[in-house]
């Protein structure tokens, strides 16, 4: 049996928690993802301790002999405690046996034994429990298998997984999840049960779904946990715009990419450049639109032509749908969206001053996030017109850098007020001024005149007459 007990040493917290609850005569163990993570040598912050008697009598207990007399925080409906010790979340609990109602996730919850509480654990890997009394500490149990999981890069349940995951329906999102965090298989039946059980999803909470979609998106690599959703036919529950990207037509000879596995490649490939969330649902989201904007012209074969317009539209409603914010975040990914095009139109021509002006007026404080995406949609098979494309966004790049640098036009603000227009041309506030202001902007834009108060009135002088 494998022993941790110079390792947990090495953290003040454990030489702790075992001290008082020795004093307490209560056993107590560190169990589920902490332990999972120090098996697989991965960096963790959150500490659940697990104790036969009272969790957060415990809790306060070590606060009160912690130097720092860190702060409880007490959920009584839970009976559970939660203290911060430095970086470290510690929550503690006593150990417990849960019974479903088969309405609900929330289960009833009584007094239990160890081996009740890891009966009850989601996986084999999370079942695991590092003894913290001072006979057996550092000892591992592993009732169920786990270090031989992980060791096989398995996910699996404890007990029979259909009961698993009709208990708490939330656990199949969390097997995709940790399957594509830790990059583990998962096991046969497990997965059968999944796609057996999908439909039980329906009474998870939108807020708890998202979460972990989120978390499967900031994966290293976001296309594994996104096919497992797909196989599973979670995906067809809880994101049908998703899969409806899924597959190819074919038509007179003249077929369309599969615009599902494409969106896949462009999210790995902004993985890799970035761990920003947002723009991975770009990524996701870029394309959403191709299927009810796609026609076929036999001259030309299929074209999605407004996809990028109406893809910005539905971006909200998604949003709303999967329980995500409605705030900058959502815009920020409606306006990805909507011109994720604008610098793939810039390579196939001449580039003009005015048209990156207009780039960087529109992208604003998103343009780096937007040429990651654009480069990123860059998916062909053939290398050499993959290395063209990117030598294009490269140009592309440095014409930005040159205009951002002479005209700072991101995100710029006309030196010509609607204050000042309304005060020197004598007008009320209303939808002339909101005419003059879109003129001057344009006039900038377009390099007309620069953006100086002087140069901004006397060509608004000049155009009203």
């Amino acid at each position: 049996m494998s022993n941790y007990k110079s390792i947990l040493l090495e953290n003040d917290i454990f030489r702790l928690v075992s001290d008082v609850a020795h004093q307490l005569e209560v056993d107590c163990f560190v169990i589920g993802g902490f332990v999972r993570d120090l098996v697989l040598n991965r960096p963790s912050k959150d500490i659940d301790i697990v104790c036969l008697g009272s969790g957060i009598e415990l809790a306060l207990a070590v606060s009160n002999a912690h130097p720092d007399k860190p702060q409880v925080t007490v959920f009584k409906n839970f009976g559970t405690a939660m203290l911060k010790i430095g970086d470290w979340e510690v929550e503690f609990i006593g150990a417990r046996k849960e019974s479903y109602n088969v309405n609900s996730r929330k289960p009833t919850v009584e007094n239990g034994t160890l081996e009740d509480d890891q009966n009850r654990r989601d996986f084999t890997i999370n079942a695991l429990a590092i003894n913290l009394s001072k006979k057996n500490f550092g000892e591992i149990l592993d009732p169920f298998g786990g270090l031989e999981d992980i060791k096989k890069k398995i996910i699996r349940t404890p007990l029979d997984p259909d009961i698993t995951f009709s208990d708490d329906p939330l656990r199949m999102m969390r097997a995709l999840r940790f399957s594509a965090q830790l990059d583990f298989d998962i096991e046969p039946s497990t997965f059968e049960s999944i796609k057996k059980n999908n439909e039980r999803i329906s009474i998870v909470s939108g807020e708890r779904i998202a979460d972990e979609l989120n978390k499967i998106i900031l994966a290293p690599k976001p296309s594994y946990g996104f096919k497992l959703l797909l196989g599973s036919e979670l995906l067809h529950l809880i994101f049908p715009e998703m899969v409806a990207l899924l597959g190819v037509e074919t038509r007179d000879g003249k077929s369309h990419k599969d615009n599902f596995y494409h969106t896949l490649q462009v999210l790995d490939n902004v993985a890799l450049k970035s761990n920003d969330l947002w723009l991975r649902w770009a990524a996701i989201l870029h394309d959403i639109a191709k299927p009810p904007t796609k026609r076929f012209h036999p001259k030309v074969g299929f074209t999605f032509h407004g996809h990028e317009d109406l893809g910005a539209r539905m971006v909200p409603e998604i949003f709303r749908k999967l329980k995500l914010p409605l705030n900058e975040k959502m815009k920020a990914v409606q306006k990805l969206v909507r011109i994720h095009l604008r610098p793939i139109a810039l390579v196939k021509e001449e580039v003009t001053d005015s048209a990156v002006r207009r780039l960087l007026f529109d992208a604003g404080e998103d343009i780096e996030s937007l040429m990651i995406l654009c480069r990123a949609d860059v998916t062909s098979k053939n290398e050499t017109k993959v290395k063209k494309y990117l030598a294009n966004f490269d140009r592309v790049e440095e014409k930005l850098k040159e205009i951002e640098g002479k005209d700072k036009v991101r995100n710029f603000q006309p030196a010509v007020t609607g204050e000042a227009i309304m005060e020197i041309f004598s007008l009320a506030p209303g939808k002339e001024v909101g005419e003059l202001k879109i003129r001057l902007r344009e006039a900038i834009l377009d390099g007309e005149i620069s953006n100086d108060f002087e140069e901004g009135i006397a060509f608004l002088k000049k155009i009203t007459g």
